[in-house]
């Protein structure tokens, strides 16, 4: 099924006021992650004219706090206890607060902050599923749709994950919409690919991100290109395990494992092309930052990535899980050095006319001010 995203409603405050709406959003952490980066983010670049937005964590907070509070943002964090606490605890915060809407991030947030939502009177909650939600298993899946009963509207980052809310979590074309992840373009100048036959790869090292498929096709891409060299930038459980596998693959000089860096933008400059082998991904804000700076992608053919990736005008895609196909790409990607730049060009002129934060940030405040308007007639009529 194809979702259309719905037009956008011309900005303008809720009943012709200059009073934004109070929005928070909750996420189960504030510590590390995409989803974290993307509420960082909306905490500079959402229109305080429009909306006034507050974050809550669930669990964990970290750098990502540290990032809304020195924007001016304020934090909430719940105290440790169980889920009925939780519960109690979310709909005392609301209640006192006083919000408009909340926003709540992926599952478990969802599941209980939209019941403290709906018990504290909060005109309007919604949703943001960031992913595919793969290896859920059918409790998971229980518990999102039963939540989504109490939410006004789910949001996916992706037409796919869009469609997975369809025709999987049987959720109502109607609650569902299509807002894209954006990035912050400012972070990411345009430079294009280095002219070297260097990949670079940019993710959390985990299971999903299947990094031992890649592993596995580099012996077959030295074998025809050998100078080629990969950068796997991040940290995670899966990293020693993956520094394992390249010692057995005897690869070990032509792979680079760096882990967590702060200088990312600095790296992907350095590179002549970005790689990602993933399982499954939302709309993956690593791909949009390698596109960003200006470089070709070959990416594996799952979830948003190719929403965000076009076959041959911005990189080529691959099969998930298959390290013959993954080397077939990389090595074209290697031999076809003169489209780097047209490539690269591409990707960046895809990424900001879809994919920037003030326009993800403008969505989003546009669904507030249209669900809010639509509760308030309705509790006139």
């Amino acid at each position: 099924m194809s979702i259309v995203e719905r037009e956008s409603m011309p900005k303008q405050l809720v009943s012709g006021t200059t009073t934004p709406l109070r929005v928070c959003h909750v996420s189960l952490t504030l510590k590390t992650g995409g989803l974290e980066r993307i509420l960082a983010d909306l905490s500079r670049h959402h229109d305080r004219t429009a909306c006034m937005p507050e974050f809550l964590a669930i669990r964990e907070v970290g750098r990502f706090a540290d990032e809304i509070r020195d924007a001016g943002g304020i934090v909430h964090q719940l105290k440790p206890a169980g889920r009925l606490g939780q519960i109690g605890q979310m709909r005392r915060l609301f209640a006192e607060q006083g919000f408009d809407v909340i926003h709540t991030h992926n599952t478990y947030p969802h599941l209980y902050a939209s019941v403290a939502a709906r018990l504290a009177g909060v005109p309007v909650v919604i949703n943001t599923r960031h992913g595919q939600r793969a290896g859920h298993g059918w409790k998971s899946r229980t518990q999102f749709r039963w939540a989504s009963r109490l939410v006004d509207r789910i949001v996916a980052v992706s037409d796919d994950a869009a469609n997975l809310c369809i025709e999987v979590d049987r959720i109502a074309p109607k609650k569902v919409q299509r807002i894209w992840n954006g990035i912050d373009l400012s972070d990411f100048s345009f430079a294009g690919p280095a002219p070297r036959p260097v990949a670079i790869s940019v993710a959390r090292l985990s299971a999903e991100k299947d990094f031992p498929t890649l592993l596995r096709a580099i012996p077959q891409v030295v074998a025809q290109i050998p100078k080629f060299r990969l950068t796997i930038v991040g940290d995670g459980p899966e990293r020693a395990g993956l520094v394992r596998l390249a010692s057995e693959l005897q690869i070990t000089g032509s792979v680079d494992f760096p882990g967590e860096r702060t200088d990312v933008p600095a790296l992907l400059r350095d590179a002549g092309f970005f790689v990602s082998s993933s399982l499954t991904e939302g709309i993956s804000l690593t791909l949009l930052e390698a596109m960003a700076v200006g470089l070709p992608v070959v990416a594996t053919a799952v979830g948003g990535n190719p929403e965000i990736v076009i076959q041959d005008e911005t990189g080529l895609l691959v099969p998930a899980g298959d390290p013959a196909a993954m080397a077939k790409a990389i090595v074209s990607m290697c031999r076809n050095q003169s489209q780097w730049q047209a490539l690269g060009t591409a990707g960046r002129e895809r990424v900001v006319r879809n994919f920037d934060v003030h326009r993800m940030a403008r969505d989003y405040e546009r669904l507030y001010q249209e669900l809010h308007r639509t509760k308030r007639h309705r509790d006139r009529t």
